[in-house]
C-alpha cells in the first residue's frame, strides 16, 4: 500500500518536508536551516514548533478525504478504525493511526502536505524562498519557521494553530516557543545559534547540551555493565555506539563536542580500569589497558586490548564533513532525475562512514565490492538517519563483512593471497582460503 502511495504523494509534498521520505533526512533539514538562516539574512526570528502527539491525534475522515481517488483507500479505511485489544479488552480507535506502522509515516505526511503554503512561505520560479515571507522546515512532528519579525512569528503560528485544528493536530504548548535566532533553539538533536563575531554574524550548528549529556549517560551505562569483563568486550560494545554517534554529528560544528567527549570518557574508562585491579597502581594499570593501539596515530593513550589488537575508536577522529542537502522537490521516483539520484547515492558511497582504517583502505581498493560475488558490501541506498540507525547501521556492518585469504591472479601457492573484504555469507559458501577475524574496529 505505501508503495503505490508513496510515487504519488512525493511530487505534492512540500519542498522541505524531510521527515520519513526516501531520500531525505535529518541532515538535509538541518542543511536547509543553514542554508537560509546564514550569514546577514534578515530571518531572525524562530518560531520553534513540536505537534502534540501527532499520530495519536490525526483526524481519520480529513486523512481519507485526502486519499479520494485512491483505489484501495478502504483498506486503509479499515487499517485507522481496527481498534486496540489489550489484556482481552477492545478499545476502539476513534483518531490517530497505529504508531510503529509501516505506512503511519508517510499518511502523517500526507496530513502535512501544505504546511507551507498555509505558513505564506511563498517561491521564485528557481526555488528560492521569495524576500519577506517565512521559511519553514518540517521534519515529521517537529518544525521551525524562519521569520523576519516577532509579528510576522505570531502569525505564522496564529495560520498554522487554525490550518492544523481540522487535521486533529495542534502544537505542544510546552515545546512551543518564539526566539531569536541569537538565543538559539535546539533541532534534531542538534542547537542552531547565530553568534557575533569579529568577522560579522555567524551562524553554527553544533550539537545540542541536551544531547551530548545523553550520550554521557548512555556511555556511562554501558560502562557500568562491562564492569568484570575484558577490554575486548569493552571496544566491541562501544565502538559502534561511538562511531554511530560520531558519524551523525559530523556534518555539524563537533569538534570541540567530540574532543570534550574523548576527554570525558577517557576518565571513565580510567576508573573502569583502575576498578578492574584494585591492587595494582595507576602506572600498571596505564601500560595495560594504554598505548599505541592505533597503526597511524602516535598517541600512547589509546584504550585497547594488547592481546587482540582492538582498540577503541575516538570521536575526534571523525573528519566533519558537509552534508549537501536534497534540491527541492526532487524525488527517486522522478524518472527525469534518475541521474541525479545515482550520482547522489555514489557520492555518499565514496565519503564512507568513520570505518576502521584497514577496513576503510580495502573498501578503496575493492570499489565498495565482495571480492567473492562482486556486490555491493555496503548498502548502496540512503545513508542512516538517526542516532539508533547508524549505530545499528555499524554493528550490522561488523557482523556482514569478514576478511578471507584470496589467491592473487597467478600465484600458485599461499604466499601470493592476499586479504580481501567478502560478504560473511559469501564466506560461509566459499570458505577456501585462511579467515581472518572480522575487524573488531569496525
Amino acid at each position: 500500500m505505501r508503495n503505490a502511495l508513496e510515487p504519488e504523494w512525493e511530487a505534492r509534498l512540500d519542498a522541505r518536508q524531510y521527515g520519513f521520505r526516501p531520500g531525505r533526512g535529518c541532515h538535509d533539514a538541518i542543511e536547509m536551516i543553514w542554508n537560509v538562516a546564514r550569514g546577514r539574512n534578515t530571518r531572525t526570528w524562530i518560531l520553534d514548533a513540536d505537534l502534540e502527539a501527532a499520530f495519536d491525534r490525526l483526524d481519520h475522515n480529513h486523512l481519507l478525504e485526502r486519499l479520494a481517488g485512491f483505489p484501495a483507500r478502504e483498506q486503509i479505511r479499515a487499517w485507522l478504525k481496527a481498534g486496540v485489544v489489550d489484556k482481552g479488552r477492545y478499545t476502539p480507535t476513534r483518531q490517530g493511526s497505529p504508531q510503529g506502522g509501516v505506512i503511519s509515516p508517510l499518511l502523517l505526511n500526507i496530513a502535512l502536505q501544505g504546511i507551507e503554503e498555509a505558513a505564506g512561505t511563498r517561491y521564485k520560479r528557481n526555488g528560492v524562498t521569495q524576500r519577506g515571507t517565512p521559511a519553514v522546515i518540517v521534519y515529521a512532528d517537529d518544525l521551525v519557521a524562519l521569520c523576519h519579525s516577532r509579528e510576522q512569528a505570531d502569525l505564522v503560528r496564529a495560520r498554522l494553530t487554525a490550518w492544523l485544528a481540522p487535521k486533529g493536530l495542534r502544537f505542544n504548548p510546552a515545546k512551543t516557543r518564539i526566539v531569536t535566532i541569537e538565543d538559539g533553539f535546539d533541532f534534531l538533536s542538534f542547537n542552531v545559534r547565530r553568534y557575533h563575531t569579529a568577522d560579522g554574524p555567524k551562524l553554527l550548528i553544533k550539537p545540542s547540551k541536551e544531547s551530548l549529556v545523553t550520550i554521557r549517560r548512555r556511555l556511562k551505562a554501558e560502562i557500568r555493565a562491562l564492569r568484570g569483563h575484558s577490554a575486548a568486550d569493552v571496544v566491541h560494545r562501544l565502538n559502534p555506539i561511538i562511531r554511530g554517534q560520531a558519524a551523525y554529528y559530523r556534518s555539524g560544528v563537533s569538534k570541540v563536542a567530540f574532543a570534550a567527549l574523548d576527554h570525558w570518557l577517557w576518565n571513565r574508562l580510567h576508573s573502569w580500569a583502575r576498578r578492574q585491579h584494585q591492587r595494582k597502581n595507576r602506572r600498571w594499570v596505564a601500560r595495560r589497558y594504554f598505548g599505541r593501539h592505533h597503526p597511524s596515530r602516535n598517541d600512547k593513550w589509546i584504550f585497547g586490548d594488547p592481546k587482540t589488537g582492538a582498540y577503541l575508536h575516538r570521536y575526534s577522529w571523525t573528519p566533519i564533513v558537509r552534508h549537501v542537502p536534497v534540491a527541492g522537490r526532487s524525488s527517486p521516483d522522478d524518472p527525469a532525475l534518475t541521474r541525479y539520484w545515482a550520482n547522489r547515492h555514489s557520492r555518499h558511497n565514496r565519503r564512507h562512514p568513520p570505518l576502521a582504517p584497514t577496513t576503510g583502505r580495502a573498501l578503496r581498493a575493492q570499489t565498495g565490492r565482495c571480492a567473492r560475488c562482486g556486490d555491493h558490501l555496503l548498502h548502496p541506498g540512503d545513508p542512516p538517519d538517526s542516532l539508533h540507525q547508524w549505530e545499528t547501521w555499524f554493528r550490522a556492518a561488523r557482523t556482514a563483512i569478514t576478511q578471507t585469504a584470496i589467491p592473487a591472479p597467478g600465484a600458485p601457492d599461499q604466499a601470493g593471497d592476499r586479504h580481501r573484504l567478502v560478504h560473511a555469507s559469501c564466506h560461509r559458501r566459499h570458505p577456501a582460503g585462511q579467515t581472518a577475524d572480522t575487524d573488531s574496529n569496525l
